[in-house]
C-alpha cells in the first residue's frame, strides 16, 4: 500500500479525526516503528507498526455505504460549529464514522453517498473521472433554445472560470417557470446555481438523482439505506471502468 499521512490513516480507522489526530501528533502519543512521529509523517498502515499511547493501530472497520435523501436545509458535514442540522443527524443507527462523497449545497436535496471507504470516495469526486450527476432543476422564466445551446456548449463566465459544459433538456413548462434535467461532470461549488443564474434564470429547486450508476429511487427526504452487495459491486466495476 502507498504511504498514507497519519491522520488519514487513524481518520479511517475510526479513531480520530484528521484535526485531533494532529493534536495527538503534537502531544508525543504516536509512534510508527518506534519513533515518534512527526507532523506531516506518512506510514504504511499494513507494513509499519503504528501505535497510538503504545496501543497498536486496530482494524480497518468494514466498509460501510449509504444512499441517503438529503433534505433542503441540512448541511452536508459530520458537525457544524454553528449548531445546524447535518447529514450525520439523519444517519442513526450508524456506528461506523462515514462521511459525505462531495457535497450538496444547503438549499439543495437529493441523493448523497457516504460511505468510509476514501479511496473510491476520492475516485469519485476526482475531476479527471468526470463521473455524471444528473439533476431535476426548478428555474424561474423559461428557457429559450439558444439557452440551452449555451449550457450545453459550456464557457459562460464566471467568477472562478467559465462554465463546464453540460447535458440539459426541458422537461416542463410552469406557469412562472420550468423544470429541467441536467447532467453535470464537475463538482465546482455551486457551479449550476451560478451558471443558470447568469443566464438570468435563478434556481427555485435543485434536486439530485443520479451520482454514477447510483439512483435515488424511492427515498424520502431524510431517509436513507445501505448499498446492496449487487450496488456496491456494481459500483466498484463503474469506477475501474472509469481508471
Amino acid at each position: 500500500m502507498a504511504l498514507q499521512r497519519l491522520q488519514k490513516i487513524f481518520a479511517e480507522r475510526g479513531v480520530a479525526s484528521r484535526r485531533k489526530v494532529e493534536d495527538l501528533i503534537r502531544e508525543g502519543r504516536i509512534t510508527v516503528n518506534g519513533q515518534v512521529a512527526q507532523l506531516g509523517a506518512k506510514a504504511d498502515p499494513e507494513r509499519d507498526d503504528i501505535r497510538l499511547d503504545g496501543r497498536p493501530l486496530p482494524p480497518p472497520p468494514p466498509k460501510r455505504y449509504l444512499l441517503l435523501y438529503k433534505p433542503r436545509g441540512v448541511i452536508t458535514s459530520l458537525h457544524d460549529p454553528r449548531g445546524r442540522p447535518t447529514v450525520r443527524d439523519l444517519l442513526r443507527g450508524v456506528k461506523e464514522r462515514v462521511f459525505p462523497v462531495g457535497r450538496l449545497d444547503w438549499d439543495s436535496e437529493g441523493l448523497l453517498l457516504l460511505t468510509n471507504d476514501g479511496e473510491l470516495a476520492a475516485k469519485m469526486t476526482h475531476p479527471r473521472y468526470q463521473v455524471p450527476r444528473r439533476y431535476l432543476v426548478k428555474v424561474k422564466g423559461t428557457l429559450r433554445e439558444g439557452e440551452l445551446q449555451r449550457l450545453r456548449q459550456g464557457g459562460i463566465p464566471l467568477e472562478d472560470g467559465p462554465s463546464p459544459p453540460m447535458e440539459v433538456r426541458k422537461l416542463k413548462e410552469l406557469k412562472e417557470g420550468c423544470w429541467l434535467g441536467v447532467t453535470l461532470r464537475e463538482g465546482r461549488n455551486r457551479v449550476l446555481r451560478r451558471t443558470l443564474a447568469a443566464l438570468g434564470h435563478p434556481v427555485r429547486r435543485l434536486r439530485r438523482v443520479a451520482f454514477g450508476p447510483l439512483r435515488l429511487g424511492g427515498l424520502r427526504p431524510g431517509q436513507y439505506r445501505p448499498l446492496t452487495p449487487r450496488e456496491v459491486k456494481e459500483l466498484k466495476r463503474w469506477i475501474r471502468a472509469l481508471s
